[in-house]
C-alpha cells in the first residue's frame, strides 16, 4: 500500500463519520484556542511592558554623572500659595563608580562631544530639571522644568502625545505637559490646556544681580507619562521645555552664578548628569565601562531588562500549562475516537490484512487519522484563540481608554506561536492514537473477520 493510498483512506474513514469527526476536531480546537490564548496573553503582557520600557530608552541608555558625584536623595517641590496640587519628585540608584586610576571628571559640553564619539553610542544631551514657579490664571505652583531633547521626537512617551504635538525646535518658546500635572490644572478637560499659555517663573543672574524672570510659555502638547523610578532616559517630567530654552535657563540660573562665584576658574556650570543613548540594548554595558573608564560614573537598568524577561519566561510556562489541561481533555476524546473507530471497522481491517496489508499499514492509517485531526483541529484553535483575544483586547482597551490611560495590544500572536500551537496539537493527537493505531495494528485476521 503506498503512503498516497494510506492518505486518502485515512481521509475517506474520517469523512464517513463526519458527525464524530467534527466534534472531536472541536474538542482539539477548544484545547488550542485555550492553549494559543493563554501564551498570546503572556507574549502580548511582555511587549506591552518589557517592550514599551525597552522602546521608552530606559534599557538603552545609561545616566552617567561627575565621577566625584554620588545619585541619590529626594528632590522635593512645594505647594505655592493658592496651588492647584501637590508633588514630589526624586531620583536615585546605584552608580558605577568610575576607575580609581583615572581622575574623576565633570560633567561638561566638552564631555558630552566625548561620549558621543564613542563607539555604540546613538545620542548624548544632559539631563536638566530647573526649579520655576508655574503660574496659571490666579493658581500657582513650584515644579520642575525638564529639558526635552529633539532627539526624542517619535520614541519613547512620545510616540503617542494624547493632545498636541512634539515641539517644532530646541529654540521654540513653548512647554509641555504631563498628564497626571494637567489632570492637576484641569481634571474634567486636560486636552483643552493645548494653546493656553503658562507663566513661568524662576531666579536668574543678569548683570550680577539676580532678579525674578517671568516668561509666557504656551502649552503645545499633553504627554501620559511614563511610570518609573527614572524619568531621565524617557525625558517626561511635570513640565517641559525644548532643551535649548531650558539650558539658558540652567545658564542664567541662581545655582549657576553661584557655582561660577566659588570657581571663578569655570566659565561655565557641569551639568548635574546626561543621558548616553546606545544603539541597542546589547551595546549599554560595553558603553558604561568605556564611561566609567573616563572618570564619570554611570548607571543603566539594562540588568533588569534580563531579569523582567526570565519572569516572563516562567508565567509563559505556567500559562502554557493551564492551557494544556483543556487539551488534555481532548487528547482522550481523540483516543476514545479512535478506539470506537476500531470497533466499527473491525471487519474492514480483517480484510486489508486478509489481502496483504501489513501491521505498518494499519498503523499508519490510524496515525494519519489521528494527525489530520490534531492539524485541521490545531489551525481552528489557533483562529478561534486569536478571535477571542481581539474581543477581550477591544473590551479591555474600551475601558483602558475610559480610566484615561493608552490602549494597547494584550494578545500578540506570533507566528512562532502559531506554529508552535499547530505542531503541538499534531504531537499530541499523535500521542493520543498511538494506541488505538497499536490496537488496531495487533488485530488476528481470522477474528477480525468473524467479528458482526
Amino acid at each position: 500500500m503506498t503512503f498516497r493510498d494510506t492518505i486518502g483512506l485515512a481521509l475517506r474513514n474520517l469523512g464517513q463519520a463526519k458527525l464524530r469527526t467534527a466534534l472531536t476536531m472541536l474538542g482539539v480546537s477548544i484545547g488550542i484556542a485555550s492553549l494559543a490564548g493563554m501564551v498570546s496573553l503572556g507574549v502580548g503582557l511582555e511587549d506591552q511592558l518589557v517592550g514599551r520600557f525597552t522602546k521608552s530608552g530606559m534599557f538603552d541608555a545609561v545616566t552617567v554623572l561627575s565621577g566625584a558625584d554620588r545619585p541619590g536623595g529626594l528632590v522635593a517641590v512645594g505647594r505655592g500659595r493658592g496651588g492647584f496640587g501637590r508633588r514630589g519628585f526624586g531620583r536615585g540608584g546605584p552608580a558605577t563608580a568610575p576607575s580609581p586610576e583615572t581622575p574623576a571628571k565633570d560633567v561638561t559640553d566638552e564631555t558630552l562631544k566625548e561620549l558621543a564619539a564613542l563607539p555604540g553610542v546613538r545620542e548624548v544631551y544632559p539631563t536638566l530639571r530647573m526649579p520655576v514657579e508655574v503660574k496659571y490664571g490666579a493658581e500657582s505652583e513650584f515644579s520642575l522644568a525638564g529639558g526635552v531633547p529633539m532627539a526624542v521626537k517619535g520614541e519613547g512617551a512620545f510616540q503617542s502625545i494624547p493632545h498636541g504635538r512634539f515641539f517644532e525646535s530646541d529654540a521654540e518658546t513653548a512647554c509641555m505637559l504631563s498628564l497626571d500635572f494637567a489632570k492637576r490644572i484641569n481634571e474634567q478637560a486636560p486636552g483643552s490646556l493645548v494653546g493656553q499659555n503658562l507663566t513661568l517663573t524662576y531666579a536668574a543672574s543678569s548683570g550680577g544681580t539676580m532678579q525674578r524672570t517671568a516668561t509666557t510659555c504656551p502649552i503645545v502638547g499633553i504627554v501620559e507619562r511614563e511610570t518609573g523610578p527614572f524619568s531621565a532616559a524617557g525625558g517626561v517630567s511635570p513640565l517641559m521645555i525644548p532643551m535649548g530654552k531650558a539650558k539658558e535657563i540652567f545658564a542664567s540660573s541662581a545655582a549657576t552664578a553661584q557655582a561660577l562665584l566659588r570657581d571663578p576658574s569655570r566659565t561655565t556650570r557641569p551639568y548635574p548628569s546626561a543621558v548616553v543613548r546606545v544603539t541597542s540594548p546589547q551595546a549599554t554595558q560595553d558603553v558604561e565601562d568605556r564611561i566609567k573608564k573616563m572618570g564619570l560614573s554611570a548607571f543603566s537598568l539594562n540588568d533588569a531588562l534580563q531579569g523582567a524577561k526570565r519572569g516572563f519566561i516562567v508565567l509563559d510556562i505556567v500559562l502554557s500549562l493551564i492551557g494544556s489541561i483543556a487539551l488534555a481533555v481532548s487528547a482522550l476524546g481523540i483516543m476514545n475516537t479512535m478506539v470506537m473507530s476500531i470497533l466499527e471497522r473491525t471487519r474492514e481491517i480483517g480484510i486489508m490484512k486478509a489481502i496483504g496489508g501489513s501491521d505498518g499499514d494499519i498503523r499508519r492509517i490510524f496515525l494519519i487519522e489521528a494527525s489530520a485531526i490534531g492539524f485541521f483541529g490545531g489551525i481552528a484553535g489557533v483562529a478561534l484563540g486569536w478571535l477571542v483575544g481581539r474581543i477581550i483586547n477591544i473590551g479591555a482597551n474600551i475601558y483602558i481608554q475610559n480610566q484615561g490611560g493608552t490602549p494597547g495590544n494584550l494578545f500578540s500572536l506570533p507566528v512562532w506561536l502559531i506554529g508552535g500551537a499547530v505542531g503541538f496539537s499534531i504531537a499530541i493527537s499523535l500521542l493520543a492514537g498511538s494506541y488505538p493505531a497499536a490496537r488496531a495494528a495487533k488485530l488476528d485476521p481470522i477474528q477480525a473477520l468473524r467479528h458482526d
